[in-house]
């Protein structure tokens, strides 16, 4: 007798390509969906990081391996270096994400009614929680990993390097207590969206995670937190990124 191979439910991928009125340009996000699971789906807006562009947690993580067989799409949009925000200088990457692609993804794939999720690494960590904070009728499930938390918070150090004023025409004059804000933008979301935060011991952004959470604590703001061995890397972010499909399963119940 020859044995026959058992293989796992496929995915299905599209590379969507889209014109977004809010950035006035073409752009794109990779989109994975179950290709013989029943709809309608669950969402999980999956975010990059500085550096990157949607392509990247296709060619670097399993993240189709970990979701094949939920009744899950995973939506991995192009944020440019934008950090999922409006800039005060520059592009409307949070109008872009937060509002015109759920509407578009609603409109073409057979999906739940929101809440949905959303996950990220390093900025993609802080935009999970921004766009999760300011969009929380959309996005009800939200993690973090080794993400730039501080970010629209406290004030740049060397004003004068060029990748500090690249940031600071993002955020504008305003920190604490402006439209980018984490620590202000936690206290007053509402509903407030389930939250979970990672980072690595050896992450250069440890601080950045330790401080937001010791500011949940304080706040009494309901949330999950936990350090593991590890720094800003894929490795790191391959592994965890399933703690991050756990949670999510387990307040959105798919």
């Amino acid at each position: 007798m020859v044995a026959v191979p058992v293989y796992g439910l496929a995915m299905a991928f599209c590379d969507l390509h889209y014109f977004s009125d809010a950035l006035g340009m073409q752009t794109a996000a990779y989109v994975l969906l179950p290709e013989r699971a029943e709809p309608p789906y669950q969402v999980m807006f999956l975010l990059h990081g500085l550096s990157d562009d949607h392509t990247i947690w296709l060619r670097r993580t399993s993240i189709e391996r970990y979701v094949e067989g939920l009744p899950l799409m995973v939506v991995m949009p192009n944020g440019g270096r934008g950090f999922y925000t409006d800039a005060a200088e520059g592009f409307a990457y949070g109008t872009a994400i937060g509002e015109e692609l759920p509407a578009l993804i609603r409109k073409t794939f057979p999906t739940t009614d929101v809440p949905w999720s959303i996950t990220g690494l390093s900025m993609g960590g802080y935009g999970a929680l921004r766009l999760a904070l300011a969009y929380p009728q959309t996005f009800g499930s939200a993690h973090s990993h080794s993400g730039a938390l501080e970010f629209g918070h406290s004030p740049f150090d060397n004003p004068e390097e060029p990748r500090v004023r690249e940031f600071a025409r993002i955020v504008g004059p305003t920190f604490a207590g402006g439209p980018n804000d984490l620590f202000h933008l936690v206290k007053s979301a509402d509903p407030r969206p389930h939250i979970r935060i990672d980072c690595g011991v050896d992450d250069f952004l440890i601080e950045s995670n330790r401080n937001y959470h010791a500011f949940l604590m304080e706040q009494g703001i309901p949330h999950e937190y936990e350090e593991f061995p590890g720094e800003h890397n894929w490795a790191y972010w391959d592994e965890h990124v399933q703690e991050a499909l756990a949670f999510h399963r387990r307040n959105l119940n798919f």
